[in-house]
């Protein structure tokens, strides 16, 4: 039960440009999620607490420490990615 416990809660922010994402990332949410909210995705940034950069949000949402998110807000395990 401790595994689904945030150590970061990341706000989402608009950007008027969309951010760069990797083709797999985008690709693979094709399945998942409709056309519009894919486009919405790509519009939206988060400033990553494990890697300390800004990006976007389709490659917090491919993740292995992305939680949940909730009203405007992204839960992060915060784990050391390799």
């Amino acid at each position: 039960m401790s595994e689904n416990v945030p150590r970061f809660v990341v706000d989402v922010k608009s950007v008027p440009k969309a951010l760069p994402v990797p083709k797999e990332s985008a690709h693979a949410l094709k399945g998942v999620v409709g056309g519009k909210t894919l486009a919405r995705m790509k519009k939206e940034s988060v400033d990553c607490p494990v890697k300390n950069t800004t990006m976007s949000f389709i490659v917090c949402f491919s993740c292995d420490n992305f939680l949940r998110r909730v009203k405007g807000k992204v839960d992060c395990k915060g784990d050391i990615l390799q």
